[in-house]
């Protein structure tokens, strides 16, 4: 599944060949994706201009000039692809390779910019994504959204912030993390990168990183830290599980983001000094990695 890093690079490389644009048309190739699209849904984007692109965690946004907003979620296989002339690129290529089989487009953009035509087409194979319409201003009342914590990399997340949240919980510090109540869009990949970082074990409990007062210990001042880098490193290498991106003008860049916890099981820890060995555990159903020698 995508997370925040990799939609956010999705969102970049399609700001410049939609944001500004008009839908002459949109095409919509089947009734639904993983659920139905929206009552009229073609007819209400068709001859809208798009203000501008957006993400709220792993959700991409698209503004329109009547005061909507298109919500997409990529789901397990969705891609977007540009099509401008000779120019023709997938933004945000993911290491499993995305689907180009066009018996898989499924929603076609038509667009008309100040450079011409261009079409932006959604494809997705095992049709996990969808797509949904609401007003911008009821976008934080949507059911998407309404009950999502911060943003890792926005200003209201802290430590004093995630000691309240907490305070007195026995649940696995990884599965807090992981709880988009908390915190909005960070998935399992760099949920082990954070805690690595922070020298944290993800089995321990979390209200153990706050005082009987209810304050933040130095610890979680650590792990937000480390939320906030890696996210950020993330995004600059293009989003970690990205392999290549494909600009709008044809042209090709590589990405490469090292882990130095997440799929690295039985390998030596990358922490200075440490000695100790990468382990994989299963939490709620997921693979965790971490070292149990400096993560405590």
């Amino acid at each position: 599944m995508p997370e925040l890093p990799e939609v956010e690079t999705v969102k970049r490389g399609l700001t410049p060949a939609m944001e500004g644009t008009r839908v002459t048309r949109l095409e919509l190739r089947r009734g639904d994706l993983r659920f139905p699209f929206p009552d009229a849904f073609a007819d209400r984007v068709s001859g809208r201009t798009i203000l501008g692109l957006g993400r709220r965690a792993k959700y991409l946004l698209v503004d329109l000039d009547d005061g909507n907003t298109l919500i997409s979620h990529l789901g397990m296989s969705g891609s977007f692809r540009i099509e401008e002339g000779a120019a023709s690129g997938v933004p945000g290529e993911f290491h499993h390779a995305r689907s180009k089989d066009e018996k898989h487009d499924h929603v076609v953009f038509h667009l008309e910019g100040t450079s011409g035509p261009r079409r932006v087409v959604y494809n997705d194979p095992r049709r996990f994504g969808f797509m949904d319409m609401v007003g911008r201003a009821d976008l934080a009342a949507h059911p998407f959204f309404r009950d999502l914590g911060p943003e890792p990399t926005g200003n209201e997340l802290g430590a004093a912030y995630l000691a309240e949240r907490f305070r007195d919980k026995a649940q696995p510090l990884k599965s807090a993390l992981l709880d988009q109540k908390n915190i909005a869009g960070l998935g399992n990949i760099y949920v082990c990168e954070a805690l690595w970082r922070a020298h944290l074990s993800p089995i321990r409990a979390a209200g153990t990183l706050v005082t009987a007062g209810g304050r933040p210990k130095a610890q979680l001042d650590l792990l937000v830290a480390s939320i906030r880098d890696v996210i950020a490193d993330a995004i600059a290498a293009g989003g970690s599980s990205l392999r290549d991106h494909i600009q709008t003008d044809g042209s090709l860049g590589y990405f490469q983001h090292s882990f130095s916890a997440y799929d690295r099981e039985s390998q030596a820890c990358r922490t200075p000094g440490c000695g100790g060995t990468v382990a994989r555990i299963v939490q709620a159903g997921r693979s965790t990695f971490y070292c149990a020698t400096c993560q405590k």
